[in-house]
């Protein structure tokens, strides 16, 4: 039902389990571990390092995605499973081992293995702290690059190399405290994995890959390391092995979003690798099949712009079956442009900005113009009124109006004669 009342008791459910978690594991745990029993959906991905179900990272960039605002809306329930889990979880506050039967209640319900941490532990609230300053310390490091380059702006006499030697001595001070924890808990996956993020956040990815490595060898279990690997070998290679990686992440939780939208960039950008590896004809294929995961990514997330933004760019490297019958060619063309901007119609339903909505104006536009539907593309233009997307307006008007001369000067297609009608003598 979605009356009024139900909603309400919807979120008195949601209110419920949050305060049950929170009591037990603190609050900064309580709304990570209901995310990832799939009750909560997350609004924006959490740090892997903080919670260990997510690339602190993010997904991998689509090559030419404007990255937006993150999605500030609130975090909604689930329907399937609210009182079983509420039940489940209440139990377990009862229970002798809590941590270790919440864990397992989630991994009953959703197949999914849950990393809890005990917040009474005073190993993991050590660990917290040095996290903590983590945060602090990028923050503050990153406030200090905007003063910067606000002040040679302004043509203040600001020294870089002072910058440099700040930055180093905070970052040193947080390097010391995790190589200190980690010496004494060598086999802390969650601290390696927070050491990770931290080395790779500064540009240092082959100590960073040595830490998700030995994280991913304490705890198999775990997608998180999988995943980060994936990211670094992306880069570095071998490519197979990001694949690889990617497609365990994906086994160990498949209810999360970053996982496909990462395999799906990767067999996107490494087409030959993922024709050989998927067993896929040709390129078409190959980007079917890109289309196919961040399909399914969506499916997981629905709410998310760029991702609905990532799918629909990839129609633009589709081509339309040509054959030896001129209206089927036609058609075909026409069922992909069809499909290509029912693709953008779905992103601009997402938009969150006026300057979003009118981006997409942009591309239905462009799309409209490789298929010769010029009036639609003037359309489109006419509702791009954004100074900062006047550049490319006037690039596709100059190519709509170019189109536009062509087909005024082009004959007009000629009829085929029909055949005269058979004398009855």
């Amino acid at each position: 039902s979605c009356c009024a009342k139900s909603a309400v008791n919807l979120d008195f459910a949601k209110n419920l389990a949050l305060k049950i978690v929170a009591r037990k594991y603190g609050s900064g745990q309580a709304l990570p571990i209901l995310q990832a029993a799939k009750l909560v959906r997350p609004a924006v991905a959490q740090p892997c390092c903080k919670y260990g179900y997510v690339c602190r990272n993010g997904p991998l960039r689509f090559p030419g995605l404007i990255p937006g605002p993150l999605d500030g809306s609130v975090p909604r329930l689930y329907y399937s499973g609210v009182n079983e889990i509420l039940l489940g979880l209440l139990a377990a506050m009862l229970s002798t081992n809590p941590v270790v039967t919440v864990s397992n209640l989630v991994a009953q319900t959703t197949g999914v293995r849950l990393q809890i941490v005990d917040p009474a532990d005073p190993v993991e609230q050590e660990l917290d702290k040095i996290m903590e300053a983590d945060d602090k310390a990028q923050a503050e490091i990153d406030q200090w690059i905007r003063d910067n380059t606000a002040f040679a702006a302004e043509g203040a006499d600001y020294s870089q190399i002072t910058l440099n030697a700040r930055i180093q001595e905070r970052f040193e001070k947080i390097k010391k405290a995790y190589e200190d924890f980690i010496q004494r808990h060598p086999n802390h996956a969650r601290a390696r994995l927070a050491y990770g993020s931290f080395l790779n956040d500064f540009k240092l990815e082959e100590e960073a890959k040595n830490q998700w490595e030995k994280a991913r060898e304490l705890d198999p279990k775990n997608p998180t390391p999988w995943n980060n690997l994936a990211d670094y070998y992306s880069h570095r290679g071998p490519v197979r092995k990001a694949f690889e990686y990617l497609e365990t992440a994906i086994k160990l939780n498949p209810f999360e979003p970053v996982y496909f939208r990462n395999l799906a960039t990767l067999v996107f950008l490494f087409r030959k690798d993922a024709k050989e590896i998927y067993n896929l004809k040709d390129d078409e294929a190959v980007f079917r099949r890109a289309i196919d995961l961040y399909m399914r990514a969506r499916r997981l997330d629905p709410d998310d712009f760029t991702l609905a933004t990532d799918v629909a760019q990839v129609y633009y490297f589709l081509k339309p079956e040509v054959t030896d019958d001129p209206e089927e060619s036609a058609d075909a063309a026409a069922e992909l442009a069809e499909e290509t901007l029912a693709a953008w119609d779905e992103a601009l339903k997402l938009a969150r900005t006026e300057l979003d909505r009118q981006g997409v104006l942009i591309h239905q536009a462009r799309v409209c113009i490789q298929y010769d539907r010029l009036t639609e593309a003037r359309e489109h233009l006419k509702r791009v009124t954004n100074s900062a997307l006047a550049t490319l307006k006037n690039r596709l008007e100059r190519n709509l109006e170019e189109k536009e001369k062509q087909k005024a000067a082009s004959p007009p297609a000629i009829e085929p004669a029909k055949a005269p009608p058979k004398s009855e003598s």
